[in-house]
């Protein structure tokens, strides 16, 4: 039986999905070899890297003047990758949560981090807001959905100074101006694909900013764009299925569509959450992740919490204990998670809430 997967993690993924990438773990196409065996160097493989990364450009509409990469590392390797790359005198970034602050955590190691605002002060409850970036700074890094605490920045920024987003939990999710941002990066096992594979989307002027001398060659960008990304063998299996989730994703109407449907199931979760004498959500409200829905239960029920969860796994749904740093529960709703999903999740919470009043 098909679990109802809220999983923050590793996301799940559409059927056609799956059932791809299972045909060619065991033979890809006609050519006698499983994707786990088919040579980087190979005309199969080489094929399948080019249409990834053609259908990403596609989907997200990445201007004239970007490489997109897709390595290995997760997107923790990009904490330290950045700075290393272009961190000369100082860099800004904005402190939203665990993800944005093992970034400032590596940063700190290449040189002077300006910390511009935190959300610290209230567990990372809310994205701060009136900030100032200084416009001295090497680039301005922000993290764009939070997973543990459910915060999310849903818009494109203007910024004086090159501006890199960690998207690793939001992208694919919703239409973005890629043209406002310098480098974006993001781990696949969100809304892309399984873990082991990482996207970046790199303005080639940024190659430019390089001035260090002594960066391992592996943790160059321009390294990894003059070599597509082959420097050394890619996570061939993981850059399959991200093909796949691509073509799903196109299949479905686009961006303007994974919106669309971003939207409905968090308006339809949050406004059960909201209705709730039992539940309340643990976001500031005009900064409310789509992709992972933080709740709790009320002071007053606070030790029911572990029958609510014995009553999801009658219901075949996995995945939502929240994370320690926030307790309760998390709903992570991404892009191949259908509203019937959801609905039963609501469902349950109704039920849940009518069997203790």
């Amino acid at each position: 039986m098909r679990k109802h997967i809220f999983n923050a993690g590793p996301c799940i993924l559409a059927d056609v999905v799956r059932e791809n990438t299972a045909k060619a773990v065991i033979e890809l196409g006609s050519c006698g070899q499983s994707i786990m065996e088919v040579s980087h160097r190979s005309k199969d493989f080489e094929a399948i890297m080019k249409e990834t990364v053609d259908l990403f450009k596609e989907i997200l509409d990445v201007p004239e003047g970007y490489s997109v990469l897709f390595l290995g590392g997760g997107a923790s390797l990009q904490f330290a990758m950045i700075p290393f790359n272009f961190l000369n005198t100082k860099a800004a970034y904005l402190n939203t949560g665990t993800w944005a602050t093992g970034a400032i955590k590596e940063a700190k190691l290449f040189g002077q981090v300006d910390v511009v605002a935190s959300s610290e002060d209230k567990n990372f409850s809310y994205i701060p807001k009136n900030y100032v970036i200084p416009e001295d700074a090497d680039y301005f890094h922000i993290t764009t959905n939070n997973t543990i605490f459910g915060t999310e920045i849903l818009k494109d920024l203007d910024c004086k100074v090159p501006l890199v987003a960690d998207m690793s939990s939001d992208i694919l999710s919703r239409p973005v101006d890629i043209s406002k941002y310098d480098l974006i990066y993001g781990g696949a096992q969100k809304n892309m694909g399984p873990a082991g594979v990482t996207v970046i989307i790199i303005k080639n002027e940024m190659l430019e900013r390089v001035t260090r001398g002594n960066i391992p060659t592996m943790l160059k960008y321009r390294v990894h764009v003059e070599n597509d990304s082959m420097k050394n063998t890619p996570p061939c299996t993981a850059i399959f299925t991200v093909r796949e989730v691509l073509k799903w994703v196109k299949s479905m109407g686009g961006l303007t569509e994974m919106d669309r449907r971003a939207q409905t199931k968090a308006d339809l979760l949050y406004n059960a959450i909201d209705s709730s004498k039992v539940f309340i959500g643990t976001a500031a409200k005009e900064d409310r992740s789509r992709m992972n829905i933080c709740f709790v239960m009320k002071e007053a029920y606070k030790e029911k919490e572990n029958d609510f969860l014995e009553l999801t796994k009658t219901k075949g749904i996995i995945g939502i204990k929240g994370h320690r740093s926030v307790g309760g529960f998390r709903a992570s709703c991404y892009n191949a998670l259908e509203i019937e999903s959801v609905q039963v999740l609501v469902d349950a919470m109704k039920e849940f809430e009518k069997s203790i009043s």
